[in-house]
C-alpha cells in the first residue's frame, strides 16, 4: 500500500484546500473540481508548506480553472444523486462505446458502469471495460477519450509508445470526423497549437485534470 496523508488549509480566495501527501506522487500537483473543491497533491517526505506555497504561485490559475470548472458543471442538476447518474450514464455510455468500436475495431465482452472514486475507467486482461458514471459530468470530447482510450487497452494492456500512437490515430481521426461540433472546437482548436509528441492525447488528458473521480 501507498501512504496517504491529507490536512485542510483555508484559503481567503479560494476556500478550502486538500493538502493531500503521497508517496505516489513525484512533483506537486493541482486539481481543480467544481464538487469535491481544490485538492493539491505533494511528495510524501514534502512538508505541506512546499503545497501551500506552489498553489499561492498558481492563484489566478486556480481562480480561472475552478470559475470554468464550475460553468462545466453547471448543467447538472443540483442535487442530483448518484443514481440518477447511473441511470444516465447506462443510458449514453454503453451505445458511445459499442459506435466507437465498430468504427476503429475493436471487440470487448461487456461494459459495466461503476461508481469509482479513483478511475474514470478500466479494462480487464479479459476483455470486459468499466466506466465511471461520473463521466456524465465531463464534457463529450472527454468521454469519447476515455472510452477509445480504455478500447485501446484491448490491444495494448501498458501505456508504452505503441498504445500512444495508436490512440493518438484514433483521436486525431475523430477529432476531424467532428470538427464543426460546437462541443469539439474547443479541444480542436487547443490540440492544433499543442507542440506535444502526442498532441490531441495531451490536450485531453491535461482538460480532464480539471475534473476529478467523485
Amino acid at each position: 500500500m501507498f501512504p496517504v496523508k491529507e490536512k485542510v488549509h483555508i484559503d481567503p480566495m479560494l476556500g478550502e484546500i486538500r493538502l493531500r501527501k503521497s508517496a505516489r506522487s513525484r512533483r506537486i500537483s493541482i486539481r481543480v473540481h467544481p464538487v469535491s473543491g481544490i485538492l493539491v497533491t505533494v511528495p510524501f517526505y514534502a512538508p505541506y508548506a512546499m503545497g501551500v506555497a506552489f498553489l499561492e504561485s498558481r492563484r489566478e490559475w486556480a481562480l480561472a480553472a475552478l470559475e470554468r470548472a464550475n460553468a462545466r458543471n453547471a448543467d447538472l442538476p443540483e442535487g442530483e444523486d448518484i443514481e440518477s447518474l447511473r441511470a444516465k450514464a447506462k443510458a449514453a455510455l454503453p451505445p458511445r462505446l459499442a459506435d466507437l468500436a465498430a468504427r476503429y475495431g475493436f471487440r470487448y465482452q461487456r461494459v459495466t458502469i461503476k461508481h469509482n472514486t479513483s478511475n474514470w475507467g478500466s479494462c480487464s486482461a479479459k476483455g470486459n471495460i468499466n466506466l465511471n458514471l461520473n463521466l456524465m459530468r465531463v464534457p463529450v470530447p472527454l468521454q469519447d477519450y476515455i472510452l477509445l482510450h480504455e478500447l485501446t487497452h484491448l490491444r495494448h494492456p501498458d501505456h508504452g509508445p505503441a498504445f500512444h500512437a495508436e490512440l493518438e490515430r484514433m483521436l486525431t481521426d475523430h477529432f476531424t470526423l467532428h470538427r464543426e461540433e460546437s462541443d469539439f472546437q474547443p479541444f480542436v482548436s487547443a490540440a492544433a497549437k499543442s507542440r506535444a509528441q502526442y498532441p490531441v492525447t495531451r490536450t485531453l488528458e491535461r482538460a480532464l485534470k480539471a475534473y476529478r473521480p467523485v
